[in-house]
């Protein structure tokens, strides 16, 4: 019997809405990176992006479990001599929450050109609201 392997061109990708209220940061980011590289699927091939597009909304609303909200601390180098940046999560989730959720995914994407461009399959909205309706997502509902 032989294996299966995907070809890039027979792939259909799918869109999925997830709302990321009340889900904690770590558990909603890798169930999205699987989703991305499409390890749920039963025709996923390691050297083909057989992954979907991943929509995700009320990204301020994303939990962090414990102390995390006061003690992580982003880091950041600017390239230049005495460079590092500091910014405490807290601060992170005030003004920019979709980074962070998008940051945490990327962290755990392959870190080599296709992890890349499976990455560029995401769509983070700090708000209920997004732009895609017209590819008609379906609302997917992340178990833990």
């Amino acid at each position: 019997m032989k294996s299966f392997m995907a070809k890039p061109q027979e792939i259909e990708r799918k869109w999925y809405v997830i709302d990321a209220e009340g889900l904690v940061l770590g558990r909603l980011a890798s169930q999205v990176a699987a989703i991305l590289r499409g390890k749920n699927k039963p025709i996923y091939t390691p050297n083909v992006d057989t992954g979907d597009h991943v929509i995700i909304i009320n990204a301020d609303k994303v939990v962090l479990t414990g102390k995390k909200l006061d003690q992580k601390i982003f880091y950041k180098h600017t390239g230049y001599v005495g460079g590092m940046k500091e910014i405490p999560y807290k601060r992170l989730m005030e003004n920019k929450p979709e980074f962070v959720v998008s940051e945490a995914i990327r962290g755990m994407m392959p870190h080599n050109a296709m992890g890349r461009k499976m990455f560029k399959k995401l769509r983070v909205y700090a708000g209920p609201e997004h732009d895609h309706q017209a590819q008609q997502p379906e609302t997917l509902v992340l178990k833990y």
